[in-house]
């Protein structure tokens, strides 16, 4: 919004170092970078990221290599995490004097539906009423925004999975150069990366499962099991951190209500699989942004109006993507011996042939805006 010379206040509940510390997704599209970079803001992502041009896709104890750069064009992905993105982010606010009220409490939103939308919080024990244009719900899923809407005006679609993920930081150098997405008859398992030093992994497991249960030693030894290959070796390290995430879909339609759009979470959930969250959510900003510069700069709301349709006719097929990521990789707790050698075969189908392997890469990589 700066740089279009839009005036934006970001109201935050959480601290900036509870937001600049916290883990979460570290894979970016190429459109994401290219936005980053555009904004200038990709200068720490481009000399700390890791530029990756494919992954592997490891079954039957072997493994098979997506070329992304072949496929795509050149394309790739950027292993940088989300809450260095954020980092930077914050440093730019900053440097060019915009507003973050972090640590807020009491948020709400009122009048939205009228021409006068109005944000109200507390802070340091004083209230205060924000009077604005618009309002960006990105709040996440369990945020203020979306509840605000009037009941009957959504429509939420929701699927959860019978499974979740074990994810572990761990102080060892990666084992290898690209992520590995594993399917295994254990379960599901992937080898990702921080930085050249930390490694991210992640096993399948049961949705409730008692992290308690799992000691180091034994989440090492089944990754162990679950990636091993011949030939290979997992390098393993201290467990920095560890915990069990849920898997689910959630999509809500329309996005907008009146003069509050929501973006991100706070109207769409991907599952983990096809590296999606983070990169639909930079999406819906980027369409956002374009509409709010429309209509400043001609005062015409027909790219306002088009938002919720233009994000979901892309978020819709992230979904599908997500989806059919999770569904070719995990163990269903209802497989048969027939969904195993589907799943085999679709697998070999995506590595043998070029068509299917262009299919994964164009949707990993990142799919057009519009």
């Amino acid at each position: 919004m700066y740089l279009q010379g839009i005036d934006s206040i970001v109201v935050e509940n959480r601290s900036r170092q509870y937001s600049e510390q916290r883990v979460r997704a570290g894979v970016l599209e190429q459109g994401t970078v290219d936005l980053l970079t555009e904004m200038g803001v990709g200068e720490r992502m481009k000399t700390e990221g890791l530029v990756h041009h494919g992954i592997e896709l490891r079954f039957g104890g072997r493994g098979h290599r997506i070329d992304f750069q072949d496929l795509t064009g050149g394309k790739g992905i950027t292993i940088y995490a989300q809450h260095e993105v954020l980092k930077d982010l914050n440093n730019a606010r900053v440097a060019t004097g915009g507003q973050v009220f972090f640590e807020v409490r009491s948020v709400s939103v009122h009048d939205f539906d009228g021409s006068s939308p109005k944000i109200r919080y507390q802070k340091d024990g004083s209230a205060y009423e924000l009077t604005c244009d618009f309002i960006a719900g990105c709040d996440g899923f369990h945020g203020i925004c979306r509840p605000s809407i009037p009941a009957g005006v959504l429509t939420e679609y929701e699927r959860e999975y019978p499974f979740g993920w074990l994810g572990i930081l761990a102080d060892a150098p990666p084992s290898s150069e690209e992520l590995i997405y594993t399917h295994h008859d254990r379960g599901f398992a992937l080898l990702s990366m921080r930085t050249p030093h930390i490694s991210r992994l992640y096993l399948q497991c049961k949705p409730d499962e008692n992290i308690d249960l799992w000691s180091d030693e034994k989440i090492w030894q089944e990754l162990q099991i679950r990636l091993a290959s011949d030939g290979w070796k997992l390098t393993e390290g201290q467990v920095l951190q560890k915990g069990i995430t849920g898997m689910r879909s959630f999509v809500v339609e329309p996005m907008q209500y009146g003069r509050l759009l929501l973006a991100g979470d706070s109207a769409h959930i991907v599952p983990p699989t096809g590296a999606k969250g983070l990169n639909l959510a930079v999406a819906d900003v980027q369409i956002l942004a374009r509409a709010l510069k429309h209509f400043y700069d001609s005062g015409s709301r027909d790219l306002l109006d088009s938002y919720s349709e233009v994000c979901l006719r892309r978020v819709w097929k992230v979904q599908r993507f997500s989806w059919w990521m999770t569904s070719m990789l995990h163990r269903f707790p209802d497989q048969n011996p027939f969904d195993h050698r589907r799943q085999l075969a679709e697998l070999d189908y995506v590595t043998s042939s070029r068509a299917a392997a262009k299919t994964l890469a164009e949707n990993y990589v990142g799919l057009p805006m519009e």
